[in-house]
């Protein structure tokens, strides 16, 4: 039996997720990608579980990423901001649907899971997010 190095077969840390992420912002039409790069984004494991209690999810792997924030929509020149507006994505529910679709290169699903959240903050319409997230062609 020949000794393999398995090494390069690792799952992408939370840095590299965040690499993806950075991209698909940079990716983005250039009035939207000024404004993402004004969202802070995180990347951890899952979802903390009292974050899950509150949006009643029992299952940490059914929720890849969240906004936390106002969206812009909802913003007065008058609110004082108690944290930055956050994107966060969940790597091990993000790998494991990537994985479980199988049809899709992972820095897309990254991409996809970003714009979603980033529709939030935006308070885009459907049509909105289907111009900039062509996901579902």
């Amino acid at each position: 039996m020949e000794e393999t190095d398995y090494a390069p077969l690792l799952a992408p840390d939370a840095g590299e997720i965040a690499a993806m992420a950075r991209s698909a912002i940079e990716a983005l039409p250039p009035p939207v990608a000024r404004a993402a790069r004004e969202i802070a984004l995180r990347v951890e494991e899952f979802a903390p579980d009292v974050l899950l209690d509150e949006m009643e999810i029992d299952d940490a792997f059914d929720l890849t990423g969240l906004y936390d924030g106002v969206p812009l929509t909802d913003k007065s020149v008058a609110d004082q901001p108690l944290r930055p507006d956050t994107i966060w994505l969940f790597r091990r529910p993000i790998l494991d649907e990537w994985s479980g679709r199988g049809d899709v290169p992972l820095g897309d699903l990254v991409a996809h899971v970003l714009v979603h959240e980033l529709a939030h903050h935006f308070g885009w319409s459907d049509e909105e997010i289907a111009s900039i997230d062509r996901w579902w062609e």
